[in-house]
């Protein structure tokens, strides 16, 4: 009876400490812990703060390493769902269809896709002063009933044509804008170019030009202030054709204190999704976990918005 005791004593402390350090392993908890490596791809509205999150994760554990890559959230999604990454970046809802396909998504933070023209345009001053409403945005990448900057504003002697630049690959920036404007991509009028900054780049070299861009593309990373070249367009939510102060989004923190208290609409702000091929195992759970608690405090310098309270604790109970 005694031996019998004794050996279940032995297997009892056994397990007890076999078990912190299995949590260990899921959760990232123990620093330095975390060893192999994360493949992730996706939209490039993540891009930036993924690669942010994989720097400060990697300092605490050296052991993994990441391989990151932008090419839109289409990408990401194709490529989370087929198993080609670990973890895809999606800027845009997730369809019933993809989850069906076996898209296992996470929300992790919020940011906001944002009207882009040339700094230079001949009416600058006007379309700051008067912002464009849902209903012109929409007769410029959508109907194309709206072609010159002179309809813009109602000035039939100004005859500048707009030139109007879209995303060629399939990405949640796209996908999102045409959702405020009540359509999908593949209604967007435009000519087409590849991810964000060349989009940005279209817009400025061409004076006449108007496009859209992710906050963290539009705005510059060190300075806070829009792209040089480059100037948002205020958006005239009620279509009273007055823009008020608040609505002028000069720098990167008005832009995120305006996605943050809801002034700017939704859509074009959205939340961005982490996705994996099932529910996330793993390092990939580790890390996601850890993006969702210690990793949450990079957000607001980096220039993306927090989910609300609830939101966040829904995403962190699904990883659970």
């Amino acid at each position: 009876m005694l031996m019998k005791f004794r050996l279940i004593l032995v297997v009892t402390l056994a397990i007890a400490l076999l078990l912190p350090a299995c949590n260990s392993s899921i959760t990232g908890s123990d620093p330095g812990a975390m060893k192999g490596t994360l493949t992730i791809s996706g939209a490039f509205a993540l891009y930036p703060m993924m690669t942010r999150w994989a720097e400060e994760y990697r300092r605490i554990n050296p052991g993994v390493q990441f391989d990151i890559s932008a090419g839109g959230a289409g990408k990401g999604m194709a490529d989370a769902i087929s198993g080609a990454v670990d973890i895809g970046m999606v800027s845009r809802d997730v369809t019933p269809e993809e989850v069906a396909q076996g898209a296992y998504w996470v929300a992790v933070t919020k940011d906001a896709v944002f009207p882009v023209i040339n700094a230079r345009n001949p009416i600058l001053a006007d379309l700051i002063k008067t912002g464009l409403s849902q209903d012109v945005f929409k007769g410029i990448f959508i109907t194309g009933e709206i072609k010159t900057w002179g309809e813009v504003i109602g000035d039939p002697a100004i005859t500048d044509e707009i030139h109007v630049y879209n995303r060629s690959d399939a990405c949640g920036a796209a996908e999102t804008w045409a959702k405020y404007l009540g359509g999908v991509q593949e209604n967007l009028l435009g000519i087409g170019v590849f991810g964000d900054p060349g989009l940005l780049d279209a817009v400025i070299k061409d004076p006449l030009g108007i496009g859209y861009n992710n906050l963290n593309y539009a705005y510059d990373m060190a300075s806070g202030v829009v792209v040089a070249g480059a100037a948002i367009l205020p958006i005239d939510v009620n279509g009273d054709g007055q823009i008020g102060p608040d609505e002028i989004l000069m720098t990167k923190d008005d832009a995120v204190t305006a996605v943050a208290n809801g002034k700017y609409p939704s859509p074009p702000a959205r939340v961005e999704n982490l996705v994996t091929k099932g529910k996330p195992k793993g390092l990939a759970k580790a890390f996601i976990q850890w993006i969702l608690t210690d990793g949450q405090q990079y957000l607001e310098e980096a220039g993306y918005i927090p989910l609300p309270p609830e939101q966040l604790d829904a995403s962190i109970q699904k990883v659970r």
